[in-house]
């Protein structure tokens, strides 16, 4: 029974070894995806490749190859593109808005101001 156990266990990703009864990690025995001489240290969530330290890189908080990373990186780059053109055209169109409004604002203010002011006969003595 014990002998079928370890066989079943021996096919699985786990190695199962023969005298005691702990599991081994499956990437020691693996090596790098681009460097065939190396061992691997870690395993790459995304595309389930071995890679060694040289190859992998921590990224939010996961260790991912480099053709993963590019490829997040540029799908993360290409989601945002359309806000940020038209960012800046609201941003100019508001801002003209506001400086009419001042200006606007400052102009209704004058006319509020008598013409006498203007032609000088407020000043003059009576």
């Amino acid at each position: 029974m014990l002998r079928s156990r370890r066989l079943r266990w021996r096919s699985t990703i786990a190695a199962w070894t023969p005298d005691k009864d702990i599991a081994i990690s499956p990437t020691i025995h693996q090596r790098c995806f681009h460097h065939d001489f190396r061992e691997a240290a870690s395993r790459c969530p995304i595309c389930r490749r071995y890679f060694c330290r040289e190859c992998v890189t921590e990224h939010e908080d996961r260790v991912i190859c480099s053709e993963c990373l590019k490829s997040l990186t540029a799908a993360k780059s290409t989601r945002g593109r359309g806000a940020r053109r038209v960012l800046p055209i609201v941003l100019a169109g508001v801002g003209l808005m506001i400086a009419w409004l001042w200006f606007y604002a400052i102009g209704r203010t004058l006319l509020l101001i008598p013409a006498s002011v203007h032609d000088g006969t407020v000043w003059k003595a009576k």
